[in-house]
């Protein structure tokens, strides 16, 4: 069941614009992770698109908290489909994906997953959070990612 104290209002406050990307999605990664570690989030990151390379490679780890994950990413599974249409996943339970699912911590039951979409309509990357407890995220936590991304000028409104 979702958090309803998560404060992603707070975290997007605590945010800038400002700053190289790298750092930029650094910031969203730490702030994320100072909010919600506690709050049934297991792990927070990005993946960063690369068009020319093949399918089964094209998503690779950018900055994350709190222990490794597995790169690179084919885009079968949930950040890849995310990425394809351009739609945000919110898996309630991912032992239901069968295939599509890519276990990098197989304590992982739920995710989030929120595509990165610049100006041009580019989607250049997803935001992925995991949670260990079935049905960890909602509309709410969307709305909420959606705000913290906007405020780091990670994604446009």
């Amino acid at each position: 069941m979702p958090d309803s104290e998560r404060d992603y209002i707070a975290v997007a406050a605590s945010l800038s614009p400002d700053g190289t990307l790298q750092e930029r999605m650094q910031a969203v990664v730490d702030a994320l992770w100072r909010e919600l570690s506690e709050r049934g989030v297991s792990w927070v990151g990005f993946y960063l698109d690369r068009p020319g390379e093949p399918d089964d490679v094209r998503l690779v780890l950018g900055p994350h908290r709190d222990q490794p994950a597995c790169s690179p990413l084919a885009l079968h599974g949930v950040c890849g489909q995310a990425l394809r249409f351009r739609m945000p996943r919110i898996v309630e339970d991912v032992r239901e994906l069968g295939d599509d699912y890519v276990a990098c911590d197989p304590r992982d039951l739920s995710e989030i997953v929120i595509p990165l979409i610049d100006r041009t309509g580019h989607c250049w990357g997803v935001l992925d959070l995991d949670s260990y407890e079935l049905g960890a995220f909602d509309e709410t936590d969307e709305a909420g990612l959606k705000l913290v991304l906007t405020a780091a000028g990670l994604l446009e409104d």
